[in-house]
């Protein structure tokens, strides 16, 4: 819809764009429930405390007004725990002034205007604030596009606002909001519960625990809020997730007076260093030591040459200018925006920019089977007793263990919870739930009491190794029999014959318990297996192929599953990875990290692996120097998203997952990752470009200015001419980002490779540098010219030869047979004519510009076409020699 209107601005077309993708935040979302609708079983607040606790913060039953709202959080501010500091256009044009090489150049059009250089200061403001102009324009659109971009995928919160639940994103919360919480829920703000069921929240960020907590909403004995503490029970606290269970709370702290604002700068972690993190510092310390180095060399020859300080000053801080890739900040933002915008037309939601490039540079891709190789839709199979026969008594038992109340919040939770209520509607009238012991990701299984009359049972389900650890016996056409050696090794035989064939299996037992407050793990003993469950999970048609062309384009596939072997193997197996090794879990706890480094290099498929072991997984790959891709979308899958590279989650993923990750995948699909990382190529490609552009063409420039001016009675060239040179030159490389790209270069990972860039500044650029010496004598031998005369001719020489040269550095292959974006040609050429005219407009003769003689018009047209071609043969010399010795 946005698209065919063809609004031309960033902004409008992506308002239109999120209408066509459907994300267009604030979407109301109505449910006819109303609050303290508790369902059976949760434990309630008693009704004088919740009133007391209500009025404590002016709220109602009913939730807060949408007035009310907007008055509270006008006067208390967003609720963000470390506000994000988004610049205004003010602020990042006084960002732009601050750089110090621009505040070096203003003092000195400030001093030349005090010593009676009027022309002279204002054409050193005049370029200093058009190149700060042109940054800012460039960059303030795109970050204008990457916050609509974010702005689709922010996180949001069901909350009850005019007596209706509506979904509004977590911002916009206020203290007296009342919330509702789920699995996967980030928790968004400090509250209080009203009512909580069954509900277990990981607070590892505030606390450190690495189990989660239980809460409840019947702890505390009055309406107070410890604000300091993060032991009570009966609260819930921003930044930590729901792993199970159901609850309502009231809000009573939001942004940074909240417990996590309070010490955000203490426990927010910072991720570990990306692969763009790593490249961006690196080329930064190597662009100051050039820099500086050059800029005191240049500077003590020409105080040595008793030149005037203020111009030798000027002169070597334009120098710097010159070989300062300024631009650099703006081309990469611009690069990554427009990337992001292609990525969002496929359905690729990039949340942060650096990730992009990330993204193009991964080598290994980890990931669970679960919804990636297969469709993620999981059906039950077979219900079987411990000895293989079919059992409608073992799919009764598994749909005791999942029930619950109306609302059946945890069979949407759990998709293998989901596929046994789909499966069948066995007798379970009069049962209802009265205890439960929560399933967690060590014991790797699931209990729930159940009552009905007298008889009171609880079912456990779960891993089979798992279960049958509790039992001591098994029902087998319904006779209850020992577990000795040989019914283990029947029932092995029957859910490995499950796994082989692609399935995955459960295990159900029970045994009957006594009425008690609470049970716990402890209960979870002397048990009878009852059977088994196979669910089955095809791969996708077209997962093979997608394998393949990940790993035709570098991209290799680490499948990190929480499956047995058996079933792993099965899957793997029929989408074509390498099977001949899996690795369990606990083989990988036995190893060091340098070990486990050096076996994930080699092995495909890990199997009954851990959320710690996944993250261990990743850790020890990145130790290995590999840019490292994590795609997960639960609740345990936080922890990994954090580590990797670049975190990929999937719009139905919960909260803080998606919370988690730098890039939301709108449809869970390998096609969808492989455009991704594709486009993430792409970007970087555009990017080196300029890397090479701006340390090769400048180097060699800068090189023959600091070599010029030992032996010229006069400057080379103008500070002002200097920085106008430099201008005009980046002007022609702002249309870069819409530049094509070889095919060749999407073909495998890459990263800013600086050995490749150090590499163009030794060759290439002293070849620039034999054209300008060139010129040199031409101007002075043949052409006699004056001090105006060598300035000009020199100036044209130089603008023409570094622009055009963009057309050979652009591309790896031959010129001719990969061109370039029309946008770019129109630039390039452009300033090289408006460079060349320049001299002979009334601009000239205020710039230091005269008209040049016809013979130089010629001389320099041979120059710069040998010169392209010398660059040619030089720079597939280089590239080849690099790829060689890559």
């Amino acid at each position: 819809m946005g698209c065919a209107r063809r609004r031309r601005t960033v902004e409008i077309s992506l308002h239109f764009l999120w209408k066509t993708i459907d994300l267009l935040p604030l979407i109301e979302e109505r449910n006819s429930m109303t609050a303290f609708a508790a369902p059976p079983g949760a434990v309630v607040l008693a009704d004088p405390l919740r009133k007391a606790v209500l009025s404590e913060l002016q709220a109602s039953e009913a939730g807060l007004s949408t007035e009310e709202a907007r008055r509270r959080l006008a006067l208390r501010g967003p609720n963000d725990p470390i506000p994000e500091r988004h610049r205004g256009f003010t602020r990042q044009a006084l960002a732009q002034l601050a750089n110090p090489l621009a505040l070096i150049l203003l003092l000195a059009a400030a001093v030349s205007a005090v010593l009676g250089e009027p022309a002279n200061a204002g054409i050193i403001a005049g370029v200093v604030l058009l190149s700060a102009a042109l940054n800012l324009f460039q960059t303030y659109r795109s970050d204008q596009a990457v916050q609509r971009l974010r702005s689709g995928v922010a996180p949001s919160t069901l909350v009850l606002r005019d007596g209706v639940w509506k979904r509004l994103p977590s911002r916009d919360l206020v203290p007296g909001d009342i919330i509702r919480l789920g699995p996967g829920d980030l928790v968004p703000a400090d509250a209080r519960l009203l009512w909580s069921r069954r509900l277990h929240v990981q607070q590892a960020t505030l606390t450190g625990e690495s189990l989660p907590v239980e809460k409840s909403a019947g702890a505390g004995d009055g309406p107070a809020f410890d604000r300091t503490s993060t032991d009570a029970t009966e609260r819930v606290f921003q930044g930590t997730s729901v792993v199970s269970g159901t609850a309502e709370a009231v809000v009573t702290e939001t942004g940074p007076e909240t417990a996590f604002g309070s010490v955000a700068g203490l426990v927010a972690a910072k991720p570990p260093e990306t692969e763009f993190d790593r490249s961006a510092r690196a080329f930064g310390l190597f662009i100051t030591r050039t820099v500086l180095a050059l800029v005191l060399v240049v500077l003590l020859m020409n105080i040595a040459a008793r030149r005037d300080a203020l111009e030798s000053l000027l002169f070597a801080v334009a120098l710097a200018v010159g070989l300062t890739p300024e631009f650099l900040p703006m081309i990469v933002t611009v690069t990554l925006a427009q990337g992001a915008l292609r990525m969002a037309r496929q359905r690729v939601i990039v949340k942060n920019l650096s990730s992009l490039q990330n993204f193009g540079s991964i080598d290994i891709l980890c990931s669970d089977k679960t919804g990636t190789l297969t469709t993620g839709e999981m059906s039950l199979a077979a219900s079987v007793d411990a000895g293989g026969h079919q059992s409608d008594r073992v799919l009764q038992l598994a749909h005791l263990n999942c029930l619950r109340d109306e609302e059946g919040d945890a069979a949407a939770a759990d998709p293998l919870d989901a596929a046994v209520l789909r499966a069948g509607h066995p007798d379970i009238a009069g049962w209802r739930t009265v205890g439960e012991v929560p399933f967690d990701f060590e014991r790797r299984r699931a209990s729930t009491v159940v009552q009905r009359d007298g008889e009171r049972l609880l079912v456990t389900k779960g891993a089979p190794e798992s279960v049958l650890a509790c039992c001591d016996a098994i029902e087998v056409n319904g006779t209850p029999q020992p577990l000795d050696e040989d019914a283990l090794r029947r029932v092995e035989g029957v859910y490995h014959a499950m796994g082989e064939a692609g399935q995955r299996a459960l295990a159900v037992a029970w045994r009957s318990v006594p009425l008690r407050e609470r049970y716990d793990v402890q209960d979870e003993a002397g048990l009878t297996l009852a059977g088994l469950l196979a669910f089955a999970d095809p791969p996708l048609e077209d997962a093979d192929e997608m394998l393949a062309a990940l790993r035709q384009d570098g991209v290799h596939i680490r499948i990190l599953t929480g499956d047995s072997e058996v079933v792993a193997r099965a899957v793997c197996a029929r989408v074509g990875l390498d099977v001949r090794r899996i690795v369990r879990g606990e083989e990988i706890d036995k190893l060091s990290p340098t070990a486990l480094g050096h076996l994930a290099e080699r092995t495909t498929v890990f199997a009954r692996v851990s959320p710690a072991q996944k993250d261990r997984i990743i850790l020890a790959l990145k130790a290995r120097r590999h840019v490292v891709g994590f795609l997960g979308d639960g609740v345990n899958d936080a922890p990994s998203l954090h580590a990797a590279d670049v975190g990929i989650s999937v719009a139905n993923g919960v909260e803080v997952a998606k919370d988690a990750a730098d890039i939301i995948l709108l449809e869970r699909s390998l096609q969808a990752l492989h455009r991704g990382i594709l486009e993430g190529r792409h970007a970087l490609a555009n990017v080196m470009k300029y890397l090479l552009m701006g340390t090769s063409s400048n180097f060699g420039n800068m090189f023959s200015m600091a070599g010029a001016a030992l032996f010229l009675p006069f400057l080379p060239m103008l500070p002002t001419q200097i920085l106008l040179n430099n201008f005009l030159y980046d002007l022609a490389q702002v249309t870069i980002p819409t530049d094509n790209v070889d095919p060749g270069f999407l073909r495998r990972p890459r990263r800013w490779d600086l050995r490749l860039v150090r590499r163009f500044m030794i060759y290439i650029g002293p070849i620039s540098s034999i054209y300008d010496f060139l010129t040199f004598w031409v101007l002075l031998r043949m052409l006699h010219a004056s001090e105006q005369l060598f300035h000009t001719g020199w100036f044209v020489e130089s603008l023409a030869t570094q622009t055009l040269v963009l057309f050979v550095i652009r591309t790896a292959g031959n010129p001719l047979r990969s061109p370039p974006s029309l946008p770019l040609t129109i630039t390039t050429l452009l300033v090289v004519a408006v460079g060349s005219l320049l001299p002979v407009t009334p601009l000239g003769p205020p710039l230091g510009f005269v008209p040049l003689p016809r013979a130089f018009y010629g001389f320099l047209v041979g120059a710069t076409a040998t010169y392209l071609a010398l660059v040619e043969v030089a720079k597939r010399r280089l590239i080849g020699r690099h790829n060689h010795a890559a």
